[in-house]
Order: structure tokens, then C-alpha cells, then sequence
């Protein structure tokens, strides 16, 4: 062998290098499709899946269409609804149709941040209406 190769092995030796580099590239583009797709996918149908599990008699759902209601029946893979005030109203509808679920337990907590500024604002009014003089009526 030696060391100096002609033109026609350099470029032979050349192609196959990067016909591998190109299919490291084509792997690389692939993985990350895999990993900026397919997984996040994957995870959202296991959240659903996980949440439809978890589906009891009493819970407060909110369906795909925007109908809050109450889930009275559960079969397999179809729920009754009762939709509203009215209670002749329960629609039977397939599991998939459910978009939220609130257990019938849970209470909605309200940010305090919010509170906050409006109990300052109160605060300073009155300091303000004692400086003025001012009293409630």
C-alpha cells in the first residue's frame, strides 16, 4: 500500500465517507422529528387516557363541543350527560367526547394576587377620605 493514493481511489474513498455522513444527517433529522412530534403526541394521548381512566359518577366534564355537564351513567366507552338545570336532559355520548373533567370534590381557587391590589386601593381610599375629611353615608 502506498501512501499516495491516485485520483480515482481519492474520490472512491471520498463518496463513501459521505454517504455515511449523509445518512448520519438523514438519522439526526429523523430522531429529532421523532422527538419534537411523536413524543409530545404520545404523552397528551397518556394524559387523556389517564384522565378518561379516572372518570366517576357525580364529576363536573366539559365536552369537546363546550357543554359543561354532569356525568350520571358510565358504561365502557360511553358516559350519560346531564346537561344544565333541566334533568330530562342527559345526552348518552362516547368517552373521546370529553375535553375536562373536575372532580365533584374539587373547589376553584382564586389567584390572592389579584385580590390584592383591590384591597390596597381600598386602603389608600380611605386614608385619602380621612385626609379630606370625608365619611361613608
Amino acid at each position: 500500500m502506498g501512501i499516495l493514493l491516485t485520483e480515482s481511489e481519492a474520490a472512491a474513498a471520498g463518496s463513501g465517507t459521505s454517504m455515511i455522513v449523509m445518512l448520519l444527517v438523514y438519522a439526526v433529522l429523523i430522531g429529532a422529528m421523532w422527538f419534537f412530534f411523536m413524543r409530545p403526541q404520545k404523552k397528551e394521548q397518556k394524559r387523556v387516557a389517564a384522565m378518561l381512566s379516572n372518570l366517576e359518577t357525580g364529576d363536573c366534564v366539559l365536552t369537546t363541543s363546550g357543554f359543561y355537564g354532569i356525568i350520571i351513567d358510565i358504561t365502557d366507552d360511553t358516559v350519560i350527560v346531564e346537561f344544565g338545570n333541566n334533568k330530562n336532559c342527559r345526552i348518552p355520548m362516547h368517552k373521546n367526547a370529553i375535553a375536562e373533567i373536575e372532580k365533584a370534590g374539587s373547589a376553584v381557587v382564586k389567584d390572592e394576587e389579584e385580590d390584592t391590589p383591590v384591597k390596597e386601593e381600598k386602603k389608600e381610599d380611605k386614608k385619602a377620605d380621612k385626609k379630606l375629611g370625608k365619611t361613608k353615608e
